[in-house]
């Protein structure tokens, strides 16, 4: 029986999409490398926390906020620069982004002090903020074909996934030979290779394309004044006790912005998130299982840094050797993913890998005092967790919303978990400060003090874990009411797909 001929192909504004993967490879590199951008400088910084305190004399809090302070501007604005760039352009937006991305590179090199270094961060985060969001619709507006959009994401996923991987592990090596400014100065190449892919290899803007609605501008702002006053408050109230004051002011104003943020969204016209999207099971319960995951991947990192180098003394090459079993669990275990999933279903799939991570971050907490092999167990349990949530996660979130706001829910995903990441290191280091007398980096250890610093470390990461395991129990549950609606649902989904493990992939893990 002869096929009947496909419907003719919808074709770019700017000509026809390539045929073959290969055709665009332009484009997929400078889409890669946002992602690797994304995922490195997310991940590459941990490892040289003890250095970074030693050179600029950091306090504790101060070493806390030059982790902290780009999950905060990355998670905060992620929101407002995706509605930004649906109306103004997604290329437009991440060329922008990478422009700025650059520069705040280069400015490592006139840092001197630590809060010359956390202002960077910030810069760095917003750059994140321009970039991330767009950047897996325009691998959409690559091609046609449904198979190839799947390839191509895969492709770019892959590099950040390998981003994150490698992070400690080669900032460990590099402290060895070189300063700590080349980890940050090697963004400058990234986004100059990123830039040059995604100026000479994607269209420009279809005008066409682009949202009429304004921008909810004073929502986002709220939210993300009441994410940093979330995050600061912790941070001041544990400090010298002449900021205590502040720090009961900034929790006051953080309750009136979240409050005033919570309003916004119920009256504004256009919302920067609509509520009743949120509200959906399957939304809700990937945001929450994304959350988990970010929580305990960034605590884990945050505080395996300091256990290695801190309290055991290791250099930092010898802690990136450390970190390797984790690198190989990320790698590996991408061919695992789908018959997992297969086997056991998305559900299960869901609360079994978030299961994992946070046992991991409690087996840390609880154990890691007494030998390495804990330490090992816990990165193990946590790797191979977050490869498979990463996939399901993404997929609860895009199948739970209508077609044409899938791109909001991948905003929402990452920025569940950078948040969630955010919140971690804020967490882990206001503990740390409550605990140990003095800065970390500069003061004498004593076995007092070491005593002291080995039980902040097991306060934060049981502390972490029991909100991770929260986030999995909710999660769960608004799994479990999704699901008898969702074979109904399916049909208003017609226009795309229902996602499976396999098309999910690129969800970042």
């Amino acid at each position: 029986m002869t096929p009947s001929p496909s419907l003719p192909r919808p074709r770019l504004r700017a000509g026809d999409a390539p045929p073959r993967l290969s055709d665009a490879w332009i484009a997929l590199a400078g889409l890669s490398a946002v992602f690797l951008f994304e995922m490195l400088d997310t991940s590459v910084l941990n490892v040289a926390l003890p250095t970074i305190g030693r050179e600029l004399g950091s306090s504790t809090t101060g070493l806390q906020w030059v982790s902290g302070a780009y999950a905060v501007a990355f998670g905060g604005l992620m929101l407002l620069c995706g509605a930004v760039a649906d109306r103004v352009g997604r290329r437009r937006v991440m060329l922008a982004g990478l422009s700025l991305l650059a520069v705040a590179s280069l400015a490592t090199v006139a840092v001197t002090t630590t809060e010359q270094l956390v202002a960077v961060r910030v810069l760095t985060g917003v750059a994140a903020a321009m970039t991330t969001p767009g950047s897996m619709a325009l691998a959409f507006r690559l091609f046609d074909d449904e198979g190839l959009r799947v390839r191509a994401l895969t492709v770019i996923s892959t590099a950040g996934l390998v981003g994150l991987a490698v992070g400690p592990t080669v900032g460990g090596f590099v402290l060895a030979v070189a300063p700590w400014q080349v980890l940050l100065l090697a963004d400058v190449p990234i986004a100059v290779l990123a830039f040059v892919g995604i100026r000479c290899g994607v269209a420009r803007d279809d005008a066409e394309g682009l949202r009429r609605d304004p921008v909810d501008v004073g929502g986002a702002l709220l939210g993300t004044a009441t994410v940093a006053g979330l995050l600061v408050t912790p941070t001041v109230l544990v400090g010298p006790a002449s900021a205590s004051s502040w720090g009961w002011a900034v929790g006051g104003l953080t309750v009136v912005y979240g409050a005033a943020f919570v309003v916004r969204l119920r009256t504004a016209r256009h919302p920067v998130v609509d509520p009743h999207l949120l509200a959906r099971p399957l939304v809700s319960s990937g945001l929450a299982f994304k959350a988990a995951s970010g929580l305990a991947v960034a605590g884990l990192s945050y505080l395996v840094t300091l256990q290695l180098q801190f309290a055991w003394g290791w250099p930092p090459a010898l802690a990136a050797v450390g970190t390797l079993p984790q690198v190989v669990v990320l790698l590996a275990g991408g061919r695992l993913v789908g018959p997992f999933v297969q086997r056991v279903g998305l559900g299960r799939a869901a609360w079994i890998s978030a299961a994992a991570v946070v046992s991991g971050l409690a087996i840390f907490g609880a154990l890691s005092r007494h030998g390495y092999a804990w330490v090992l167990v816990a990165l193990v349990l946590v790797a191979a967790g977050m490869r498979v949530v990463g996939v399901v996660a993404g997929a609860s979130v895009l199948t739970g919303l209508p077609a044409d706001r899938t791109s909001v829910g991948a905003a929402l995903v990452d920025t569940s978990s950078e948040l969630a990441g955010g919140a971690a290191v804020a967490a882990a280091g206001t503990i740390v400060a409550a605990f140990v007398t003095g800065s970390i980096t500069t003061i004498p250890w004593t076995p007092q003090r070491l005593g002291d610093f080995e039980d902040a470390l097991t306060v934060a990461g049981l502390g972490l874990a029991a909100i991770a395991a929260l986030l999995v129990v909710v999660g769960t549950f608004r799994a479990r009411t999704a699901a008898p609606a969702t074979s109904a649902a399916a049909p208003a989904h017609s226009t795309t797909p229902t996602p499976t493990p396999t098309t999910q992939e690129p969800s970042r893990a």
